[in-house]
Formats: structure tokens, C-alpha cells, sequence
């Protein structure tokens, strides 16, 4: 404790631990505190195990360290890197790799793999850098530059999604998946560090709980060591966040998305009011599969509105949305509806059993199905 000490006595204590001999050999008792103090992940996926593990390492290599090598720059990292890590050491073929962190060009030509660094994309020799002069790389059908993350995803991506879901999904499946995660996980960790913004014009808020902001946390402070180790064993936190991330989302589409999408299919081809109005005899994530389905079958944008019983057994007339993730509907429930309850809304829509319409207009309440269906009949008018 510093009131314990002497002035004398305290500096002497401030000279030795600034010395270089000192910062050394403290150095590798605090990277496992520093990585401990950071950790974010509660539970480990099993399929991370090897990600746990695996030596993080940088020059001079030793001979301890394994034969099999994935290269990637040292200093600050970045969520794609980490990713594109996480992603190849869920692989049986990089299972027994190491990462080695550096710039150094003789180096990474000693790696198996380089990822987001070495000015080189060539996916026969395990290259995946984004940064040279007139790259411009998409995913096909995509308009997002890729990344180091992206550049994985694209020739690993189906690997991946096998892995972590125990090869369980036929090929057909698989490669649902693979749009799907793209779109909805890949695709902005490209964009956020190609620097390529979310929209056009200036933005109304900050999003700063993304997993690029949030991996970007996991880097020592100003005023706290950063010496190899300490930020090697940051790094290693972040390639288990961001592996994790994947893992939970990729797992959370075959368990709960992917049975959705049949229900969602035969309620479609069973819409009434030349197809206006789907009615779901089961609540699922519907949204989410409506507009591929619509695209399959050459209708999009033909349905106006879905209806499900809810938790507390009130049926839902629900607006859809202009796209996926869109706050615009294609057709919202009528403006003197709108705010609306009960007994004012019976009389306002004529329909027996109606509860609420949100002043937005995008959803409404009934108190059955068939007075849910007749709210939404009248709202085509």
C-alpha cells in the first residue's frame, strides 16, 4: 500500500517496476488477469474449444510453436480478423493451428494462412487480405466489399455452418444458411471495416453495442499495459466473442428459423383475398421467411397482412413490412383506426371484438379469428 511507504521508499518501488526486466516478467501473470477481466463469454460453446486453446503467439517463433499457422497483423486487432480466426479453427483442418500475430513479411510467408494482412487475396494458398490497391471483392449477388471475415465466409462459409450445426442439414438447407448469416451477420462486420456506411446522408443515431464496438473494447486501455502477450490474450477474447456470436446465431436459426419456414410456406400458398391476407394457425417467426418465399414463388409484394393468435390468446392483424426490417408497411391499417380501443374502435371499424390498432398503424388486436380476419378485410378497402 503506497501510505505504507516512504516517499524514498516509494520511489524506488516506481524505478524497479518501470524497468523493462520487471514489465517482462510481470507480463505474462497479467495477460491471464487481463484476459480474465475482460472475458465476456459466460459459457463456451464446445465447438470453441480449440479456439480456447490454441496458441496465440508472435516473433520470435519457437519450436514449441505448432507447424500449422494462421497468420494475421499484430497491434490493434479488429472484429473481422478475429472472426475469420474464430471461423477457420472450427475447421477439422485447422484444428492443431496456431495464430501468429505480426507484420513481418518473412514471417507470414512461413504461415499456412494469412488473414487481414500481406496485401494479397489468393484463395489457393490460403490468402484472404482486403486491403490492397483495387480490391473490391462482394459475395455474388452482394454489394459489400469484403473483408477478412467476409473473404472466409466465402470460400469456409458452408464448412462452417457444417461444423456447428453437427452436419445435421442437407446441402439445400446449408446454403439458406449461408445467405441468411451473410445478410444478417457477416455482411455489416464487412461493411463497418471497409469503412462503407449504413445509409446514405447523415445518420439520426450511434450504434455503439455492435460486435465491431464491442471487440474494439476488448483492447487494453491507453494507461494499461499492452505489451505482445497482453494484447495476444485480448485477441484471443475477441476470436471467442465473435466465434461465439456466430455459433449462438447459426444455432438459433436451425433451432427456431429453420422449422418456421414450412409453416410459413403452406400458410402463403393458402392466403385468402387473392392472396392479401395469410392467416398462421401457428405463431413463428414469419417475417423473416415471407419475403424469400414471396420472391420464390414470383409474388412479392402481394400480401398485406398476417394473422396470428398471440400469447394472451388475442388474434393479431399484422401490417407487413415495406422490406425486412423496415418500419414502412405496404399497407397499414386505416388512419381513423389508428390510437384506437375497444369500444371506440368497434364502433370506428364496424368490427365486433376489436381491441386496439397502434397509433402507427402496423398492428392490430381482435378478440377471435374471424373478427380479426374481418378487420383486415375492411382494411383492403
Amino acid at each position: 500500500r503506497q501510505e505504507t511507504l516512504t516517499l524514498t521508499q516509494q520511489r524506488a518501488f516506481f524505478k524497479i517496476i518501470r524497468t523493462p526486466v520487471f514489465r517482462r516478467l510481470l507480463s505474462t501473470g497479467m495477460a491471464a488477469a487481463h484476459a480474465a477481466k475482460r472475458a465476456k463469454v459466460a459459457e463456451l460453446p464446445s465447438i470453441l474449444s480449440v479456439a480456447q486453446s490454441m496458441q496465440i503467439v508472435s516473433p520470435p517463433l519457437t519450436d514449441s510453436v505448432p507447424k500449422l499457422k494462421i497468420g494475421t497483423h499484430s497491434g490493434n486487432f479488429h472484429c473481422d480478423e478475429a472472426l475469420a480466426c474464430a471461423m477457420l479453427s472450427m475447421l477439422p483442418s485447422w484444428s492443431e493451428a496456431c495464430v501468429v500475430r505480426t507484420r513481418d513479411t518473412a514471417v507470414l510467408e512461413l504461415c499456412d494462412a494469412v488473414v487481414d494482412v500481406g496485401a494479397t487475396y489468393d484463395p489457393a494458398v490460403n490468402r484472404f487480405d482486403h486491403h490492397q490497391k483495387g480490391f473490391d471483392l462482394t459475395l455474388d449477388g452482394y454489394e459489400t466489399k469484403l473483408s477478412s471475415a467476409g473473404l472466409v465466409y466465402k470460400h469456409f462459409g458452408r464448412e462452417v455452418i457444417g461444423a456447428i450445426t453437427a452436419n445435421e442439414l442437407p446441402a439445400e438447407t446449408v446454403d439458406v444458411l449461408y445467405d441468411r448469416v451473410y445478410v444478417n451477420f457477416i455482411q455489416h462486420i464487412d461493411g463497418i471495416d471497409n469503412g462503407i456506411s449504413v445509409g446514405e446522408g447523415e445518420l439520426r443515431y450511434k450504434i455503439t453495442t455492435d460486435l465491431s464496438s464491442r471487440v474494439s473494447r476488448l483492447h487494453p486501455s491507453w494507461n494499461e499495459d499492452a505489451s505482445p502477450e497482453i494484447v495476444n490474450e485480448c485477441f484471443r477474447q475477441a476470436v471467442l466473442l465473435t466465434g461465439t456470436e456466430l455459433v449462438e446465431y447459426v444455432q438459433g436459426l436451425q433451432r427456431g428459423w429453420l422449422p418456421a419456414r414450412s409453416i410459413v410456406q403452406e400458410c402463403l400458398s393458402a392466403a385468402t383475398d387473392d392472396g392479401q391476407i395469410m392467416v398462421l394457425g401457428t405463431f413463428c417467426p414469419w417475417q423473416s421467411h415471407l419475403f424469400d418465399l414471396e420472391k420464390e414463388c414470383g409474388i412479392e409484394g402481394v400480401l398485406k397482412y398476417a394473422l396470428y393468435k398471440d400469447s394472451g390468446g388475442m388474434w393479431r392483424i399484422h401490417a407487413v413490412a415495406a422490406s425486412e426490417g423496415s418500419f414502412a408497411t405496404r399497407k397499414g391499417l386505416p388512419e381513423a383506426w389508428r390510437g384506437l380501443r375497444d369500444a371506440e374502435l368497434v364502433k370506428a371499424s364496424g368490427c365486433d371484438g376489436a381491441t386496439f390498432v397502434h397509433a402507427a398503424g402496423f398492428i392490430g388486436g381482435n378478440a377471435t379469428q374471424e373478427g380479426a380476419l374481418e378487420m383486415a378485410r375492411r382494411a383492403l378497402k
